[in-house]
């Protein structure tokens, strides 16, 4: 990985065989608890394991030249999960800041975070905030945390933060385009994925970066998430290589 401080190219490079890699890779981590039943073990074990998945696609994508990740760690729909889950799950953000962070901020991975904070624990905000201000000067892969995130919900928050900026007079509504509502989005700054990836072969986005997603290609892997290697991953890699990108557009003949 890019030692931290040293300064990485965001531009797309030339993957072996000259195809291209995504600039961005979005991700919806799918199949943990389907992994763990398949072996008779607790959900738990099978989000544990998916943590370990987290830590081998974070440095394959560093390795390839992928400069932005953004994985679907927590939905703001995960609460309705048994508490005992959920707990669990809140324990392993927890250890993710305590062990992984000060790694990833060693080998120079920005760490962003999206998705509300309202109802959060004050020390899980805390660790995320916490994870955040760590890295914020690292110039490397932009690994972003989507927790206790929903892509309506987002695109609502943009809505209300445009409405408000209309009512005090600071934006004449007739001015309003895409580019606004981007500006209000919580990952302005970031590139649209070029590429989503779903584990464990449902195909369905699950109001995940909706908006963001308007041009994205998809790759449905049925490998569930623990079991999501570099081979499975230079697979979607692979498939996204082949697609013809054309953005609403066609080819001149």
């Amino acid at each position: 990985m890019t030692a931290k401080g040293e300064a990485k190219s965001l531009a797309v490079e030339p993957q072996k065989g000259g195809h291209t890699v995504p600039r961005h890779v979005a991700i919806i981590m799918d199949g943990n608890g389907r992994w763990a039943s398949a072996r008779g073990l607790p959900r738990t074990e099978g989000h544990r394991r998916g943590v370990e998945a987290v830590r081998r696609i974070t440095r394959a994508c560093d390795a390839r030249g992928i400069a932005y990740l953004t994985l679907f760690s927590f939905s703001s729909e995960n609460w309705t999960r048994p508490p005992e889950e959920v707990t669990y799950l809140m324990g392993l953000l927890r250890l993710f800041v305590r062990r992984d962070v000060a790694e990833l901020d060693r080998q120079g991975v920005r760490i962003k975070v999206i998705g509300a904070r309202e109802g959060l624990q004050p020390d899980i905000a805390a660790s995320l905030d916490e994870a955040v201000l760590k890295t914020k000067d690292n110039t490397g892969l932009v690994l972003t945390l989507a927790f206790n995130y929903g892509g309506r919900q987002e695109i609502t928050s943009a809505v209300q933060a445009i409405a408000e900026q209309v009512a005090r007079g600071e934006l004449d509504p007739k001015t309003v385009d895409s580019f606004t509502v981007e500006k209000n989005l919580s990952t302005f700054g970031m590139p649209d994925p070029d590429l989503l990836i779903r584990t464990s072969g449902e195909q369905r986005i699950s109001n995940f970066l909706l908006w963001q997603c308007a041009y994205t290609e998809f790759v449905f892997a049925p490998v569930l998430w623990p079991d999501f290697d570099e081979v499975a991953f230079d697979e979607a890699l692979a498939t996204y290589a082949s697609r013809d990108r054309r953005f609403g557009g066609v080819k001149a003949r």
